[in-house]
């Protein structure tokens, strides 16, 4: 007898997501109109992840994402980007 875990039906669906997948989506629905500037500090709640976290995943975002074009746009107290679909 194997002993398998059951996803609990309670599940939130983006528990499932990686840590970039949820920020690229996250991302895509915010600058679907447009461009937009953001610090990581002002969305990490948003996103569940720390602001360090959302710098490192932006770096691989930046390189990865052919959904958005992302660029590390200037830094006072925090880095800010500029994203906006590609």
């Amino acid at each position: 007898m194997s002993a398998t875990a059951n996803p609990s039906a309670n599940a939130n669906p983006t528990d499932d997501l990686s840590k970039e997948e949820r920020l690229k989506r996250y991302l895509l629905d915010r600058a679907e109109d447009g461009e937009m500037y953001f610090k990581g500090k002002f969305i990490a709640d948003d996103v569940d992840l720390s602001p360090k976290e959302i710098g490192a995943l932006m770096v691989k975002l930046r390189d990865s994402a052919t959904e958005l074009t992302v660029e590390k746009w200037s830094y006072t107290g925090a880095t800010t980007w500029r994203i906006e679909p590609a």
